[in-house]
């Protein structure tokens, strides 16, 4: 879904801002923020959608203005912020998140030093709904019954997952651990009581430290040269999943290693930086690469 670019720019600034006006007390209106922060009235709802998700806003029927809880005034600690921040994503983001930072990021002059960009997304407000319903059923370990692409499914939900810009959901269906994309997901109008399980731990802990949503299938190591011109990207930053520098080459390559569960995982970030990466091992996945660009160059 193509997105305004209002979407992606000082996201992390924004909601700390109006977290900290939240906390305050102050009654906040869609309208004010847009004026403050110059982006559209969508995107402020937006905005007040991700953090109702973890906090209890209350929203004047009069004014329309939103507010926190009462309970919970002046309750947002530094903690809180930085778990927001890591559910997220948006942790790594900045240098630090200690209380100093967080001191200088919280005040009105950061927009002046800080910018955030680039973000993508779907749009996730249409399924507010939804993710009550998943939520509830994940925290009191019941089942849940819905229609994903137009069949019937029962599963045991076990995490709302983000991953690259789109919401899975991570659950067990016939002893197996799935996951399903949530604009796919569409609830059955159904009084039925679905009964309820105990979290297998294994799955628990599965969920929690994959990197990726290919659940179930074994890891596979591939070895990649990277050309001298893009080393310093993959130096700076771990840009393949579960990325690890071989060696250094004395031209200033490197060889690279990463793990994966499914082809689809690399393949699209491989294509992406040709001509100056080559997949070394296995071979038959190097092969598989140039099947494609071959069909693809032979269609244009």
């Amino acid at each position: 879904m193509k997105r305004d670019d209002s979407t992606h720019e000082r996201l992390a600034d924004r909601l700390a801002n109006i977290l900290t006006k939240l906390n305050m007390g102050c009654q906040l209106s869609i309208q004010e923020l847009v004026s403050e922060f110059g982006v559209s009235s969508r995107t402020i709802s937006r905005d007040f959608d991700r953090i109702n998700a973890y906090l209890p806003l209350q929203r004047d029927i009069e004014n329309k203005k939103y507010y926190l809880d009462s309970n919970y005034l002046g309750k947002i600690t530094p903690k809180d912020i930085r778990n927001f921040a890591q559910l997220s994503g948006i942790s790594h983001l900045y240098p630090s998140l200690d209380i100093t930072f967080l001191r200088e990021l919280l005040d009105s002059r950061s927009q002046q030093i800080y910018s955030a960009k680039g973000y993508a997304f779907e749009d996730v407000s249409q399924f507010k709904a939804l993710f009550k319903t998943v939520g509830k059923a994940i925290q009191e370990h019941s089942q849940i019954g819905f229609l994903y692409k137009g069949e019937p499914r029962l599963v045991q939900p076990y995490r709302l997952i983000h991953h690259h810009g789109s919401w899975y959901l991570a659950a067990v269906r016939k002893d197996q651990l799935r996951t399903y994309r949530i604009s796919h997901i569409q609830l059955m109008n159904s009084p039925h009581e679905y009964s309820t399980f105990v979290p297998d731990p294994k799955i628990v802990k599965l969920v929690e430290n994959d990197d990726s949503i290919w659940f179930g299938q074994d890891k596979q190591e591939v070895i990649l040269s990277i050309d001298r011109q893009i080393a310093f990207y993959f130096i700076q930053r771990s840009i393949l999943p579960e990325q690890q520098i071989v060696k250094e080459l004395e031209d200033g390559g490197l060889l690279v290693s990463s793990k994966i569960n499914h082809d689809m995982q690399l393949l699209p970030l491989i294509r992406f930086w040709i001509p100056h990466i080559k997949i070394v091992n296995p071979e038959r996945l190097q092969q598989e690469l140039e099947i494609g660009l071959k069909e693809y160059l032979a269609i244009t």
